[in-house]
């Protein structure tokens, strides 16, 4: 039985921890997670990026917490979703387009670490690779770079088709507009008549390969954007259901059964980008982090998809595939 003078020691001694416990608690970093896409569609990325930030020690749920803002397809929310994350006072927040950009303009004092599919200088997310300078870094991918190989790849594979469509999301101009220019040009050197659609929202897709038959497009080149990668599968499904040759970036596109992808692998970026993130927890300061550049691209072909397709895949260019898939 307890005396009631050891009870009252005991019980302030227990007392005394519980400041010591909500500091702890409170030392916690939080990490803003802010993308412009669904957490449906990036679950891939997401895992990754978890991957990466337990390479360099922490866990979720365990030593760092996550705080998890999605715009689902809708871009216009995400100055609302940035302002919360740092009003909320996060440790670092991560962020792929346009979501990067709406953060810089947020914060010029919260380190953030992006993921790009453009070039962080042009979109104004750095001033040089090598010193990126003030608070911000990240990961920088070719997959805008090498849009106009896509429809390059896509020329090879349908060499019939003379009208070409891309598409692109009006809604991230960043990555619109340089896709845009960029694929234009190429279609000027390939003599094809390039016709550009639009679609930022899922029931806009529908009406995209509507628009094809209309145009009598033989093929169509996806431009790189969260929200058509968080949409893979189902643009798959769309051009196969229309019997529409398309290629795209994401791996997830073609082994939906999209005809072809072509550009850097968005999982391993995102990898790349939790292993940046937990370097800046440790005491890394993003301006001393040079901009990592994956200049890796994976061609992958979708041969049961070209079978039913009636195309016949050009021996060389399957001797370049990194993947094919039958």
């Amino acid at each position: 039985m307890i005396r009631r003078r050891e009870f009252i020691a005991l019980l302030g001694g227990t007392a005394a921890t519980w400041p010591l416990a909500a500091r702890a608690q409170q030392t916690k970093p939080v990490i803003g997670f802010l993308n412009g896409a669904s957490a449906e569609g990036f679950e891939p990325m997401v895992t990754a990026f978890r991957q990466g930030l337990t390479e360099l020690g922490y866990v979720e749920g365990q030593n760092v917490a996550i705080e998890y803002r999605w715009a689902n397809d809708q871009y216009d929310r995400l100055a609302a979703l940035a302002d919360d994350l740092v009003g909320r006072q996060v440790s670092v927040i991560v962020a792929n387009t346009p979501a990067n950009i709406v953060a810089k303009a947020a914060t010029t004092t919260i380190p953030i670490v992006f993921a790009t599919a453009g070039d962080p200088v042009q979109l104004g997310l750095v001033a040089s690779l090598n010193r990126p300078g003030g608070n911000v870094t990240g990961v920088s991918e070719l997959n805008v770079e090498v849009a106009p190989k896509r429809l390059e790849l896509l020329h090879e594979l349908v060499p019939s088709a003379s009208v070409i469509a891309l598409l692109v999301d009006p809604a991230n101009t960043a990555h619109a507009e340089a896709t845009r220019v960029k694929v234009l040009s190429a279609a000027r050197t390939l003599g094809l008549e390039l016709h550009v659609l639009n679609a930022s929202a899922e029931g806009d897709l529908e009406g995209v390969f509507a628009n094809l038959i209309q145009l009598r497009a033989g093929g169509l080149v996806i431009g790189p954007d969260p929200f058509f990668t968080s949409h893979s599968k189902q643009l798959a499904a769309l051009a196969l259901r229309h019997a529409v040759p398309v290629v795209y970036e994401s791996r997830k596109f073609a082994a939906a059964g999209g005809l072809a992808s072509y550009g850097a692998d968005v999982t391993d970026t995102f990898r790349s980008v939790g292993i940046y993130t937990g370097r800046i927890l440790k005491g890394a300061k993003p301006a001393d982090l040079p901009v990592e550049q994956t200049t890796k691209v994976e061609l992958i072909i979708n041969l049961k998809t070209a079978k039913a397709l009636n195309i016949s895949v050009p021996v060389s260019l399957l001797g370049r595939a990194d993947e094919v898939i039958e």
